[in-house]
């Protein structure tokens, strides 16, 4: 059943990397801590740690939001309680995701929107391997 989930979290995610491609004349996007939006998390006890990490990139993931600004800034600061595979898969998202906002514009772009998606995919992994997805 697990292996079924991979295939669908790329048709949710198939439309995010399609807007990515689009070649219109938009200014490049900027992201600043301060475009993070709240998280559901925010506030919340984390227990087991790493669940509040998982929970948001499972609803940003389900809500195909991932590239909007500030929700990878969220999941990262929700995984500053989490344990290391979870808090080291939400570094790597976050990695991919500045990489991605810079290739913005360019022939990169669509290959770095592909790289979030293997981010956010590697650690939708961890977080089921772990049971944090079935936590709550």
């Amino acid at each position: 059943m697990k292996r079924m989930f991979y295939p669908v979290l790329l048709v949710f995610l198939a439309p995010v990397a399609a807007a990515g491609c689009g070649g219109g004349s938009r200014p490049p996007a900027t992201v600043s801590p301060e475009a993070a939006t709240a998280s559901p998390s925010d506030g919340a006890d984390d227990q087991p740690p790493g669940t509040l990490t998982c929970g948001d990139l499972k609803t940003a993931v389900t809500a195909a939001t991932l590239m909007h600004p500030g929700v990878v800034a969220s999941i990262v600061r929700s995984s500053s309680t989490a344990d290391a595979p979870v808090a080291d898969a939400a570094q790597r998202l976050a990695t991919a995701y500045a990489t991605a906002v810079a290739a913005h514009g360019t022939s990169d772009e669509p290959d770095a929107v592909a790289a979030v998606s293997m981010a956010a995919a590697d650690m939708t992994k961890i977080c089921d391997e772990s049971g944090l997805n079935a936590v709550g």
